[in-house]
């Protein structure tokens, strides 16, 4: 049974925040605002507004989805799918736009749906997280909510500066979208960063319960060490000591990794996957996406991976023969490595044979069941053919296990990075490596640790790797690492100045 908390009253409160009104007989729409967000059941219905713009879900049934991650043509894809673990390929069946493929060979375009629909996401949650600092600001509501909600305002202003670089920015929401100025990237930074550092610490220290899927002071330290990861990146100056300071903040949280031992009644055979399923466990999860498919969000990666009939045989409904793991990515991975073990490939059950080499992502496109499937969210129940509800990690230990190898690593010191890099190994069945880590040790090993989580594209770009070749594409040419902005964008407020190459 999952628990009950604020991101169940966003999903009924955020399209108004007066919509939740006639509980107990107490009608919160007949207070001031000023004294009824000051109250917790107003300070958590304002938070809720904005964490309901999180979870991945469908607006309305066919229509694209929006939100973090958990659907599909959101945020999760637009990064996923620009990076080297997976895309979804045009089928020569005639399934699947191209706007996936498009994705993977780098050959986006600024008025491409998706680029606009993730910025479109973006900006509703900013509105969303101004209008719930104000009204919390004006009811003098407790200084832990108001620093909750600046953290969620500093964390989509953070996807944003990494997703379109220079970006309109504004945190009151007393301007028209034509008159919002465009600040640099280094601007936007700079604020993320004050927002994150005056208010962390006063965030809750709570662990689980009504804080599992809200950032309490953990999730906000992450978050931190996250900025300060790219740092380099978005300003031109790396910032490894405070990301690596953040990080001991996070440990100081008591976070550990979940176990890998093998579990005869798991899907996949270990208890590792317990991190992807249903309820994910406090051990290690920092921050996750709350799912209960048709409820509140919902997970659509594992069904959406498997071909159709297939799926159809282990869980009753078809799969949407989508998403693929590139076959030079899979080969990566150590036959013994137990995260080996969410890939499909080969023969399966029911006659069916998953092939490694996909000819064509595009024209004519791939075969029906050309290309390695992942079930790493092996789809927890409540499921149907629109879903699971698996929840979603946005963050857990043991990336900033990783992260920490890595900034010991930048800062001139392998042999502290070593037992970081060890630990993610061990658990995963592997041997501690031989020698003190290289950078690209570290990059292989967050790929394999954290693939399909949504942090890949960044790791690429940040270790110089995103604009390789690979089998689809040549070369990238520099102007890809970021994303365009939206003709619409550009079309609504003409001060706006698109990113160099578009």
């Amino acid at each position: 049974m999952k628990i009950k908390n604020i991101l169940i009253t966003g999903s009924l409160c955020f399209l108004t925040l007066f919509s939740c009104t006639d509980i107990e007989e107490n009608v919160y729409d007949k207070y001031p605002a000023d004294e009824f967000y000051g109250t917790p059941e107003g300070a958590n219905i304002a938070l809720a507004s904005v964490y309901a713009q999180i979870p991945g879900d469908f607006v309305r049934e066919n229509v694209p989805g929006v939100g973090y991650a958990g659907a599909d043509n959101g945020w999760y894809d637009m990064n996923c799918m620009a990076s080297d673990e997976q895309v979804i390929p045009h089928r020569n069946t005639g399934d699947w736009q191209q706007d996936f493929a498009r994705l993977h060979k780098h050959e986006w375009l600024p008025t491409d749906f998706i680029i606009n629909n993730t910025w479109n996401w973006l900006y509703k949650s900013i509105f969303n997280a101004n209008l719930a600092v104000d009204l919390l600001q004006k009811s003098n509501a407790e200084t832990s909510k108001i620093a909750e909600a600046k953290v969620l305002r500093a964390f989509f202003y953070y996807l944003l500066i990494d997703d379109y670089g220079d970006v309109p920015f504004y945190t009151e929401n007393n301007i028209t979208v034509d008159k919002i100025p465009q600040a640099s990237r280094k601007t936007v930074y700079d604020f993320i960063v004050k927002e994150l550092t005056e208010n962390v610490e006063l965030l809750s220290g709570t662990r689980g319960g009504n804080y599992y899927g809200r950032f309490n002071k953990w999730a906000g330290y992450t978050l931190l060490a996250k900025v300060y990861l790219n740092a380099q990146v978005y300003t031109g100056t790396a910032k490894w000591n405070e990301c690596l300071a953040a990080c001991n903040k996070v440990a100081e949280g008591g976070f550990t990794l979940h176990s890998g031992a093998s579990n005869a009644s798991s899907p996949l055979g270990n208890r590792y996957y317990e991190l992807f399923g249903d309820v994910l466990p406090e051990d290690e999860t920092i921050l996750p996406i709350y799912a209960t498919v048709d409820v509140v969000s919902r997970n659509v990666y594992a069904v959406r991976s498997l071909y159709g009939p297939h799926a159809q045989a282990l869980f009753g409904f078809s799969g949407w023969n989508g998403t693929i793991v590139p076959k030079e990515f899979f080969l990566k991975y150590d036959e013994n490595d137990i995260r080996r073990k969410q890939f499909l490939f080969g023969e399966q059950q029911g006659g069916f044979n998953y092939t490694l080499d996909v000819a064509s992502l595009d024209n004519p496109g791939a075969d029906p069941q050309a290309g390695v499937r992942n079930v790493k969210f092996y789809p927890a129940t409540p499921r149907t053919g629109g879903g699971a509800s698996n929840d979603f990690p946005i963050f857990r230990y043991a990336d900033v296990i990783l992260m920490m190898a890595e900034c010991n690593a930048r800062l001139g010191n392998p042999g502290a990075a070593k037992p970081f890099i060890d630990q993610i190994r061990l658990r995963a069945g592997l041997s501690a490596l031989a020698a003190n880590p290289t950078l690209d040790d570290i990059y292989n090993e967050r790929g394999y640790e954290l693939n399909w989580e949504g942090h890949r594209r960044q790791d690429m770009i940040r270790f110089d790797k995103f604009l390789l070749a690979n089998e689809f594409r040549p070369a990238s040419p520099a102007f890809r690492k970021l994303f365009p902005i939206p003709t619409a964008a550009l079309d609504a407020n003409r001060g706006l100045k698109q990113n160099p190459g578009y």
